[in-house]
């Protein structure tokens, strides 16, 4: 540089002292978001779950870091540590591929096992960890995960592993193929033990993981946004040749079209696994609860027929959201069929009811249009009656009794209905429920119309809100057939004989819950009353009674009709 241009640099550098000395940030300390773009501070994001302190989005989390997340501190034993990986298919570098990223990582392979204990519960862990081959599953990752899983069913442990690969390793060929079939016959064996199994999707779960383990939880959660799909989207635009929609194969995604239960924030999973594990623990006592009539009689005038059709829609009675939130503790709602949908008019998840693990199921309406539009008037599609069954046979395995909330005009009649088997999903539920080898209660809290309402009220016992009403069809459709005008509806009621008092003396029912003349969520605190009594009654008298007369008395209730 000539003499001039160093002074004529020198004295621009002494104007503008920040052009001459740039702040330097030491290595590691910031970095940035892939989401917003924004500068954060590392240790913030370690401090924050490994969440984005600007918008929240997730950053991919290390197995090992994901277990000190999850477990009660010091809990953790590693299993299976070490064992070797071979090259099945003789690759040129494999090997020293993975000698590498062992160096790398601190990882023996893609996936971490072990037990802990969560909320001091002890269960059974496997992490998988992108950072290994994009946790990619080769035949190490396969037996590790059979492995625990085998180990989990002696022990009769639950399970939870959190999925985070590419899919199978494409290194060992038809190897790696053979791991889907060996980790999802460890899991059928797992469960016919009668043992929970909860998976944990996040970003991303693709390929021969989703196609296996992945999706085979009895509870099946995911972390906001991940990426879970068979083929990734990629591979599908190119295959297609379109682009796909925003949030394709995202858990919002997943969560709308039935395949998972639950997304689940990163702050709250720890929590949730406690409930979870907690809700399934094994043992059948129910805490005792006060029993004694603490009913006080509420007389009311008699009313007609179609006073009480009235009075079970209108708007302002309690839907099975308010009896659940009264009625039970520690509800977790769980979503979809496994195929199709989650269909909002089935509202159902595993709950407490003094000290006993139960699973509820109830017909949703709303409080106002808004509600009910979302819920599509109570009305369920067979993907509503598909949920409720998936859970029923849920609650079989773990032997949980089974308290349904009846309140539907009837089952949704659309053409799409019919076209994915309205009648059929009924027709199943029917068939099940006959023979589900646990206490079924159906509760009507509202309408119970047809098919629609029957396909959750074959059940051990039906009880009946006392302005409630059960039949055939709607009071409308009835007049419409009998008489040609729906407009003869409530001619129709009185000759239906729909009422809860009705259909008591037919021997349809067993009990009536007297309600106040105005039945709303702030005067429903006596119907509370009565019903925690007489489940409480219901689950007591059926906790130690042994299978075959269940089932022959569930059988002969229905024979005598």
């Amino acid at each position: 540089m000539r003499l001039h241009e160093m002074f004529k640099k020198i004295k621009k550098e002494d104007s503008n002292p920040t052009a001459a000395v740039k702040p330097e940030v030491p290595e590691g300390l910031m970095r940035r978001c892939n989401n917003c773009k924004a500068a954060i501070f590392t240790q913030e994001v370690k401090e924050n779950h490994y969440i984005c302190p600007k918008c929240h989005g997730y950053f991919r989390m290390h197995a090992f870091k994901r277990i000190e997340m999850i477990i009660d501190k010091g809990t953790f034993e590693q299993w299976d540590v070490g064992l070797a990986v071979e090259n099945p298919l003789g690759l040129k570098g494999y090997e020293g591929k993975i000698r590498e990223l062992k160096e790398k990582t601190g990882l023996d392979e893609a996936v971490i096992t072990g037990a802990a204990r969560i909320g001091g519960e002890k269960t059974v862990l496997c992490v998988m960890d992108g950072r290994f081959l994009m946790a990619s599953m080769g035949h190490v990752v396969g037996e590790k995960i059979t492995r625990a899983i085998e180990r989990a069913t002696v022990e009769k442990l639950p399970i939870i592993i959190f999925t985070c690969s590419g899919g199978a390793r494409m290194q060992e060929g038809a190897i790696s193929l053979m791991q889907m079939a060996k980790t999802s016959a460890a899991l059928k064996l797992h469960s016919d033990a009668g043992l929970i199994y909860i998976s944990v999707l996040t970003d991303p779960t693709t390929g021969g993981v989703t196609a296996s383990f992945a999706m085979l939880g009895d509870i099946i959660l995911a972390e906001p946004k991940a990426l879970i799909g068979f083929a990734g989207p990629r591979v599908i635009e190119q295959t297609i040749g379109q682009k796909l929609p925003e949030g394709f194969q995202r858990s919002e995604f997943l969560l709308e079209h039935g395949f998972i239960d639950a997304i689940v924030e990163r702050e709250e999973m720890k929590e949730t696994l406690h409930k979870l594990l907690r809700l399934h623990k094994e043992g059948k006592e129910v805490c005792q609860c006060n029993t004694e009539n603490q009913v006080t009689e509420q007389r009311i005038k008699e009313l007609e027929a179609w006073d009480k059709v009235l009075l079970s829609r209108k708007m302002e009675r309690p839907v099975a959201n308010d009896y659940i939130s009264e009625l039970f503790e520690d509800f977790i709602e769980l979503h979809g069929d496994r195929c199709y949908f989650d269909d909002p008019a089935i509202i159902a998840g595993i709950a407490t009811f003094c000290g006993r693990s139960v699973t509820v199921i109830g017909q949703a309406k709303g409080h106002d249009t808004k509600e009910n539009v979302k819920c599509n008037f109570g009305m369920p599609s067979p993907e509503g009656y598909r949920k409720a069954l998936r859970l029923m046979k849920q609650a079989e395995k773990f032997h949980r009794p089974i308290i349904c909330l009846v309140d539907t005009p009837g089952a949704f009649c659309g053409i799409e209905a019919e076209e994915r088997g309205q009648g059929q999903a009924i027709a199943n539920n029917l068939y099940e429920l006959s023979t589900l080898k646990v206490p079924v209660l159906s509760i009507v809290i509202g309408e119970g119309g047809s098919g629609g309402a029957l396909a959750v009220a074959l059940a051990d016992e039906v009880w009946m809100l006392e302005n409630s009403v059960y039949s055939v069809l709607s009071p409308e459709g009835y007049a419409s057939i009998l008489w040609k005008d729906s407009k003869l509806a409530s001619k129709a009621a009185g000759v239906m004989k729909m009422t809860a008092q009705d259909l008591l003396e037919f021997g349809i029912i067993e009990r009536i819950i007297k309600e106040p003349e105005d039945l709303t969520v702030e005067t429903m605190e006596n119907v509370i009353v009565q019903l925690r009594n007489c489940i409480y009654h219901f689950m007591k008298t059926r906790e130690n009674k042994d299978l075959t007369t269940l089932l022959e008395e569930r059988y002969e209730r229905f024979r005598k009709f």
